[in-house]
This record gives C-alpha cells, sequence and structure tokens, in this order.
C-alpha cells in the first residue's frame, strides 16, 4: 500500500456488491465510516435549507473543525437575490498545501438542504458535506499537493429548479474567482453530490469534462469500482456547470438513482438508513487517487 495517497489497490472480497467489486482498503474504510458519522451529525441538526440558524450551524461547526487542521479556512459569505427574497448564504473554503499555488485542484459538494418542510437531505446534501470532511481530515495527515476543499452553500432552489434559482454559491463563487484571477490556477475540478446511497451507481455525467470524465472512470476501473461506475450516461445540473461555463476542467460525480425510479430523492425518504460507509469509502479512493494524478500531470 502507498502511504500519502498513491495508488491504493484493493484484493478483498465483495463487499455486498456484485460484478467482481472489491473491497475498499482498510484506510478507505475507516475514512468512508467517519464520512457518514459527519453525515449524521449534520442531519441531526434538521432540515438546512440556505438561510436557515441550522445551516448557520453547521457552517460553524464544519468551520471550527477545519480550523484545527493544517489548513486555511474562508467563510465566503453573500447575500442572494431568490424568489423568496434576500438570503445569507456562505460558502466554505479549506485551502491545503502552499498558500499561493501555481495550479490547485477543487474538491467541492453543496451543503445545504431542499426548502422543504421535514426534509433531512441525508444524501442530498448530507453525503457530499460528510464526504468533504472526511477528505479534510485525510489531507490534514498528508498532503500531496495544492488541494481545496469547497462546500456550496445555495445549490437547492427555493421555489423550483428554473432560471437562476439554484447553485446561487457555486454561481458567485465560479465569478468572483473569474474577476480575481483564480479560475486560471485550477487545474480541475470535482463535484460530489448525492453520493452515500447504499447502491451506488453514478451518472457518466454529460455536462463534465469529456476527458475528465473518461479518465476518472478508467481509474475507478482499475481500482475495482466499476460496477459503482456504469457508464450510463445523464444530464445533470450541479455546482460544476457555473464552473464549466467559464472553461474550468470539471466532473460532476452524482447517483441518481436513489431508491427504485429515483423516489427518494427530495422526498421524506432521504434518511441515513439508505446510506453506507462503503459508498463513500469507493468514492473517497477514487477521488484521491484522482487528484494525485491531477496533480502529477
Amino acid at each position: 500500500m502507498l502511504l500519502c495517497w498513491g495508488l491504493v489497490f484493493s484484493t478483498g472480497e465483495a463487499w455486498g456488491q456484485t460484478g467482481g467489486a472489491k473491497d475498499p482498503p482498510a484506510e478507505y474504510v475507516l475514512a468512508g465510516q467517519a464520512a457518514l458519522n459527519w453525515t449524521r451529525r449534520f442531519v441531526e441538526l434538521g432540515p438546512r435549507p440556505a438561510g436557515s440558524s441550522a445551516l448557520a450551524t453547521q457552517t460553524a461547526t464544519m468551520a471550527e473543525a477545519l480550523g484545527e487542521m493544517s489548513c486555511t479556512v474562508e467563510i465566503n459569505e453573500f447575500v442572494a437575490a431568490t424568489p423568496v427574497g434576500a438570503l445569507p448564504m456562505r460558502n466554505v473554503i479549506a485551502r491545503f498545501g502552499p498558500p499561493s499555488p501555481d495550479k490547485v485542484v477543487v474538491v467541492s459538494g453543496h451543503y445545504d438542504t431542499l426548502r422543504k418542510e421535514g426534509f433531512l437531505g441525508a444524501n442530498d446534501g448530507g453525503s457530499s458535506a460528510g464526504l468533504l470532511m472526511a477528505l479534510a481530515e485525510r489531507l490534514d495527515a498528508c498532503v500531496p499537493g495544492p488541494v481545496w476543499i469547497v462546500f456550496f452553500d445555495g445549490e437547492e432552489a427555493t421555489v423550483a429548479w428554473r432560471g437562476l434559482d439554484n447553485t446561487y454559491g457555486s454561481r458567485h463563487l465560479a465569478n468572483k474567482w473569474a474577476d480575481d484571477g483564480t479560475l486560471e490556477k485550477i487545474r480541475a475540478l470535482i463535484n460530489v453530490d448525492m453520493i452515500g446511497d447504499s447502491d451506488l451507481q453514478l451518472v457518466y455525467e454529460g455536462n463534465s469534462d469529456p476527458s475528465l470524465r473518461e479518465a476518472v472512470w478508467k481509474l475507478a476501473g482499475e481500482l475495482g469500482y466499476r460496477d459503482a461506475f456504469p457508464r450510463e450516461v445523464g444530464y445533470i445540473s450541479d455546482d460544476h456547470i457555473p464552473f464549466r461555463r467559464l472553461g474550468v476542467r470539471s466532473l460532476n460525480l452524482i447517483d441518481f438513482t436513489f431508491g427504485p425510479d429515483n423516489s427518494y430523492w427530495h422526498t421524506d425518504e432521504d434518511t441515513l438508513d439508505k446510506l453506507h460507509a462503503r459508498s463513500f469509502a469507493t468514492v473517497l479512493h477514487v477521488v484521491e487517487a484522482a487528484v494525485s494524478r491531477l496533480l502529477a500531470d
């Protein structure tokens, strides 16, 4: 096993999966459980839509934990004009590695939940935040190079997903970084969303950069996760789109088969019992391996 984010391959037996899928290595099993634990902690706050006190509490929790790690933490605050009025929003940015890198890899995801009474968003909003916190913990132990972790606020629509009523945080940050020259430093952006589903089936997402998507899918196959990375093409609007539009190589990792016919999505069925640490471990392993290769290129 190669340490410090080398490509770690597993020779374990299938972990409740079919088609020759491998267990993640032990270090990722532990990291996957950590990601699930973070997700549980966030879900226990209740519904966490943009602008809510619960989401503000989550922001503070993440910032405090990140502040104890070997990264610089920025809270990118702004006020978004939405159909339900002006809402305060906060992107959380954790920068690992040198303070002024020439090139950087960004791993991102949203941490707000749907504006719906009682909606807990374990997978949709919870899992991406949980995985990013677990990734930060691993980066804190060993930084392979300049990596920034970004937690986007306001991905969910306040009323309905049309026009500009969505992706508030990623649009704000993409435009800010375009204006101040930061976008030129981004080698690639990998966005994660809804990646905790116990039956992980990621979309071969058509709005992503084709070469980056293909490279990550091939890498997932090499690592033994072909079953979780099928080649079913789908087109998903998500937080990678604002960066793609501005020329950043961007990839969206999302499972949009959450329950039969995606029936758990945006419903009260989006609960912790539908998630599994194995799925977090799988995505963490592939994302880390992809980051390592991107930094080495």
